[in-house]
């Protein structure tokens, strides 16, 4: 396939070091315009400077790359992958990429991110999902820049877990736009985002992101964790978050896929 790219930080860098081993070629980078090198090739500032002959246009760059270029993209009729979940949260930009993706015949596809579980949550909900609670923990660095830095001292955070946010996915999604991706993947594999339920909590006595999804319904009940690495260089990043976009290309590319 012939695969474009949309922002060029850890996720983006992590994912264009594996393309060609995949036997992909990247045509395009989509950045803004002031953040283009002089000398670069591929990289383009706009939607519409986009090759016509892309495949696949892979969102690495977050909430608001996603709202400002999916639904110009879809309307393209160009089908994307995007660890972006929590900019669906905002209902104005679900519906813009519903439609331009209906409008261009083309599909959003949702990497899962630094969450597993989620095709058990999924089947879960088709029969009740009674409640289904998300719970993310961080060092105190992996949540710097977010919102818990105007609750926290994050640079002098005494021993134990400290919850900054307690409420539901949508708020979470929304306000922590750099964090919390892995609730709003949460919701929308089982309750949604408003009956989905978040904590968020820094702790100065762990090293990695930790997730845990807890869900109870007809099926019975389950629990999952995951302590996971951030990518080199970016504590905000999962390392599992990156390869999740390369699982999901994998499945779309794929005659047999899981």
């Amino acid at each position: 396939m012939k695969i474009g790219l949309i922002g060029k930080g850890a996720i983006a860098r992590y994912v264009l070091s594996a393309i060609d081993g995949r036997g992909h070629e990247i045509g395009a980078i989509l950045l803004r315009p002031e953040r283009i090198a002089p000398d670069a090739d591929l990289e383009v500032g706009s939607v519409d400077a986009l090759p016509s002959d892309l495949d696949l246009i892979i969102d690495c760059a977050g909430h608001r790359a996603l709202a400002t270029y999916g639904p110009r993209i879809l309307a393209r009729g160009m089908d994307m992958i995007t660890v972006s979940l929590g900019a669906l949260a905002d209902p104005c930009t679900e519906v813009a990429l519903t439609q331009a993706a209906r409008d261009g015949d083309a599909r959003l596809h949702l990497a899962s991110g630094a969450i597993g579980a989620l095709d058990c949550l999924s089947a879960a909900r088709i029969g009740t999902l009674t409640s289904v609670t998300y719970t993310g923990r961080k060092p105190p660095q992996g949540w710097k820049g977010s919102p818990a830095g105007r609750k926290l001292d994050l640079d002098a955070l005494p021993e134990g877990e400290h919850v900054h946010f307690a409420g539901s996915a949508r708020a979470a999604a929304l306000d922590y736009p750099k964090n919390a991706n892995v609730a709003a993947a949460v919701a929308l594999a089982g309750l949604g985002f408003d009956k989905t339920q978040v904590q968020l909590i820094a702790d100065a006595t762990i090293t990695r992101n930790i997730h845990e999804v807890t869900a109870t319904g007809d099926f019975g009940r389950f629990h999952f964790r995951i302590s996971g690495s951030s990518l080199p260089g970016n504590p905000r990043s999962s390392a599992l978050a990156a390869m999740s976009v390369l699982s999901k290309l994998d499945r779309i590319t794929r005659r047999i896929s899981l």
